[in-house]
């Protein structure tokens, strides 16, 4: 089929290439001009891996090709795919403004029945805007326009591989037979297919991003009662986990969630239900205890070292996870801007992200090209990020490097009991801190 896919970001993007990859045709539309220059040359705006090899092989076999002109883009597409962002504004509520924009543009340049797709993250009610705004706006009164809601559920870092081996795909609509086309386009992937109503759609994708930020916010509240009472929270995670009805999944403690969909989307749906008079009392809490543990590190190290006034602290891992170079809602945000209020000299590593760090972090951090180079003459490292390249690490390099090997790990790439073997003083969340044997942590100090 001849799809258009207005919106280059993550999920616009990989959706397209997606998309031609099992055999449509694809044509990618957006505002920015310098994006659609670097995708036409066959390079991707964003980190994913195996995502720029496949924009090159599909532009090469001419189902993939990149336009800013909607109208040249949507010409001969009988589905087209709305995956713009939808950001949230300062109160918390999602901005539908470039929704609304895409909208009007489809309207004005429509000439034939099409099938209208969102894959955009919206409020609840929002495909029937869109259907009300194309209504309103359309030229040729006699087009047809069905709207269906397809939500993602992709994770930066995996989107292709969910996008081939994902558990589900929503398609929600009122028409059966645009139900239909949609789900004949998905065919390929060989996922099973769930058909809802819009309005459920909309809501699943909410609900499923609300309940696995829960579920982490869960396990790092356990993680804070683990550390008062000498408790294991890898040992209580694993056991949770083993219980089908729990399962393994988002149970792993650390300095809480970040990136484009969880902070945005679980504030999004406090709106929402407050919208409708509903006050989400648990999501409010998700919230505030992601807000809190983001800082868990910052206590500890005050605990340990009584002020950060002087000391040089090396962060390593910047992104919010791993296998991504986004800084959204990004923890090492928060935690750098409050290292260096604290008069903390800040030297940064990330294999990916060094350059959009660089955008949002303080001016004051400097940034450095290899671990060894972060962490030489410190007096602690921060781990932020779960690179591979973090932990798999050569951890007799820290006590070399540093000025005093103190690490302050934010998602528990190591077992304690193995850095007492590197004479390394560890902290992570939701254990027992392991110091020195022939050493007491007053001496420390």
């Amino acid at each position: 089929m001849k799809i258009a896919v207005i919106g280059t970001g993550y999920v616009g993007l990989v959706t397209g290439v997606c998309l031609a990859d099992i055999g449509h045709r694809v044509t990618c539309i957006d505002v920015n001009i310098t994006k659609i220059r670097l995708l036409r040359e066959g390079k991707s705006p964003i980190f994913e891996p195996g995502l720029q090899e496949m924009i090159q092989r599909n532009m090469l076999e001419n189902r993939l090709r990149f336009t800013n002109e909607i109208n040249a883009g949507i010409d001969q597409a009988s589905i087209i795919y709305i995956a713009v962002g939808t950001p949230s504004n300062e109160d918390g509520t999602a901005d539908l403004s470039a929704i609304q924009d895409a909208a009007v543009s489809i309207a004005k340049h429509i000439k034939h029945d099409v099938v209208i797709v969102t894959k955009s993250t919206v409020p609840i009610g929002t495909n029937d805007r869109i259907k009300a705004i194309i209504e309103d706006h359309k030229v040729d009164k006699s087009i047809r326009v069905d709207i269906v809601s397809n939500p993602e559920f992709l994770r930066e870092g995996s989107a292709i591989s969910d996008t081939f081996n994902g558990d589900r795909i929503v398609i929600g609509s009122d028409s059966e037979k645009a139900a239909d086309i949609i789900e004949e386009i998905n065919k390929p992937f060989q996922i099973p297919i769930f058909r809802t109503s819009i309005r459920s759609a909309e809501m699943i994708k909410y609900a499923s991003n609300a309940f696995l930020a829960t579920k982490i916010s869960f396990i790092n509240e356990i993680s804070n009662l683990c550390e008062k009472l000498d408790a294991d929270v890898t040992e209580v995670a694993q056991g949770m986990g083993m219980d089908k009805r729990i399962g393994t999944h988002f149970l792993n403690a650390g300095i809480g969630y970040g990136g484009s969909c969880f902070p945005k989307d679980t504030n999004a749906l406090v709106q929402i239900a407050g919208n409708a008079n509903h006050e989400f009392e648990l999501l409010k809490s998700v919230i505030e205890v992601n807000k809190k543990q983001q800082k868990i590190l910052i206590e500890k190290a005050k605990k340990r070292f009584d002020s950060l006034d002087g000391l040089t602290i090396a962060v390593l891992g910047l992104a919010f996870k791993p296998n991504t170079d986004d800084m959204r809602e990004a923890a090492s945000i928060p935690v750098i801007s409050e290292l260096i209020q604290s008069g903390a000299r800040v030297l940064a590593y990330d294999p990916i992200a060094n350059e959009n760090a660089k955008r949002v972090l303080p001016k004051e951090v400097t940034f450095c090209k290899s671990i060894e180079e972060a962490i030489t003459k410190t007096d602690c490292v921060f781990i932020l990020t779960e690179w591979p390249e973090i932990v798999q690490f050569e951890l007799a390099k820290y006590p070399l490097f540093m000025n005093r090997a103190v690490i302050f790990d934010g998602r528990n790439c190591f077992d304690p009991k193995k850095l007492l073997a590197y004479r390394i003083e560890y902290h992570s969340v939701g254990r027992s801190s392991t110091y020195l044997e022939v050493l007491k942590p007053s001496i420390l100090k």
